[in-house]
């Protein structure tokens, strides 16, 4: 086996998670080989360099090998060279930075601390209304004096 489908080979060394990935990738352009975008169905070999696009980068891989079926993470150096440009990386990096750092307060999960902190304030608006809330029935206006003989005999 010298060839083998570039849609399998991608799936096989594990850059995207299913066959049906690499396949739409090929098919909307994702996937070059010299510049050329390639269809699933396109054999390669040994030798032959391939750029593939996941946003923001274009990685670059160098076949070592072809291979029908899924391998292991720890056998994939053994099929495939990443030789993807300094450039590219540095700006993967900034993405991953930029998006941890710049991420406004409040969306995505709650963090612990951001748990802790609702709890405590739910606790204390919850329990802390019985102690704020004056009970005297006297402050309503609507509270007549009957009402007040009926809470004091407890027959009527």
């Amino acid at each position: 086996m010298t060839e083998v489908r570039i849609d399998k080979w991608l799936w096989a060394t594990r850059i995207f998670k299913t066959r049906t990935i690499a396949t739409d990738a090929c098919k909307m352009g994702r996937v070059t080989m010299g510049g050329m975008n390639v269809k699933p169905s396109r054999l390669i070999k040994p030798g032959d360099v391939i750029a593939v696009k996941k946003p923001p980068i274009t990685y670059t891989f160098e076949v070592l090998a072809v291979l029908q079926n899924r391998v292991g993470a720890k056998l994939v150096p053994n099929y495939l060279r990443n030789i993807t440009t300094r450039d590219q990386l540095e700006l993967l990096e900034m993405v991953k930075i930029d998006g941890f750092v710049n991420r406004q307060k409040g969306l995505g999960r709650p963090t612990k601390k951001d748990g802790r902190e609702m709890k405590e304030f739910t606790d204390e608006a919850f329990f802390g209304f019985d102690d704020a809330f004056d009970w005297d029935e006297d402050d309503n206006p609507l509270w007549t004096a009957d009402d007040e003989a009926r809470l004091e005999t407890p027959g009527k």
